[in-house]
Parts: structure tokens; C-alpha cells; sequence
């Protein structure tokens, strides 16, 4: 894969916001016409989460037709070496992840774009999958425009 064209999106626990927003992206036909794709890691799993992927996720994806494996993974930890061989890194929450980003990886704190798309303590599925959905389409709208290749 072209790295120059692969996006990281990143929550707390890769179970919610950052996979829908990559599912979301990966499967929308500009971005991957122009040779994008995104993944996605947490920087810290739980395993109070219940299977692959929270089922709000499911439910909105299906709900939208947007097509999606039957077998979803389950979540990833984030380490480095996805920061390196990632051109465009989105952290789903300025807030709760920069702080983060600072204490696991300091060098790249000012490296990575912050959405403003809180958890669900402070907002709920519904509101926040429909910022992830309004984010992916703008981020997918700057890349197409800017022909970006790299940060």
C-alpha cells in the first residue's frame, strides 16, 4: 500500500469513533478512486468492550447500506510504527487524545490533525456518528482538492 495515500484515524479504544470513521471512509468511491485508505487503532483497548466492534457502529452502517465485512477485526493498539508508514493521522477527539498523544508518543503531538468528536460520556452514538460522517466527507473534499499526497 502507498503510504503517501493512507490515513490513520485514531480513538481511545478502536472500538467506536475511529472505526466507523475508517469503514466510512474506505468506502467512499473518490477517495478510493485517488488511491486513498484508512485504518484505524486505539490507544488504549478495553476489554469491557463486547465483541469486534460496538454495535451502534453496526447499526448505523447497515442503516446507511453502507457495506461492511460480516467478520469484523477487532481492535488494534496503536504503536509507532502505524504513525510512520501513515501519511494523514486524525485523532477523533482533541481533548481526550492529545493528551494522550503526549504521553505514548511526544514527537508526535503537533504531527496529527484533532477532530473535536467527543466519546460517548459526553456525547451521544447518533450526534457523533453523524460529526464522523460530516468530518470524512470534509477531509475526503480537501484531500481530493489539494491532490495532498503527504502532510
Amino acid at each position: 500500500m502507498d503510504q503517501h495515500r493512507k490515513l490513520l484515524f485514531i480513538c481511545t479504544g478502536n472500538y467506536y469513533r475511529s472505526r466507523y470513521a475508517e469503514l466510512c471512509f474506505n468506502t467512499r468511491g473518490a477517495a478510493l478512486a485517488a488511491g486513498w485508505h484508512a485504518e484505524s487503532r486505539g490507544f488504549r483497548l478495553s476489554s469491557a468492550n463486547v465483541g469486534p466492534i460496538a454495535p451502534c457502529v453496526l447499526e448505523r452502517l447497515t442503516a446507511r447500506a453502507v457495506p461492511h465485512p460480516p467478520a469484523s477485526r477487532f481492535p488494534l493498539q496503536l504503536r509507532e510504527h502505524d504513525l510512520l508508514g501513515t501519511s494523514h493521522i486524525i485523532a477523533l477527539d482533541e481533548d481526550e487524545h492529545r493528551p494522550l498523544v503526549r504521553a505514548l508518543f511526544p514527537p508526535w503531538s503537533d504531527r496529527i490533525a484533532y477532530w473535536r468528536i467527543p466519546d460517548l460520556d459526553r456525547l451521544g452514538s447518533e450526534a457523533a456518528l453523524d460529526a464522523i460522517e460530516r468530518e470524512v466527507e470534509r477531509l475526503i473534499q480537501d484531500l481530493l482538492q489539494s491532490g495532498a499526497s503527504a502532510p
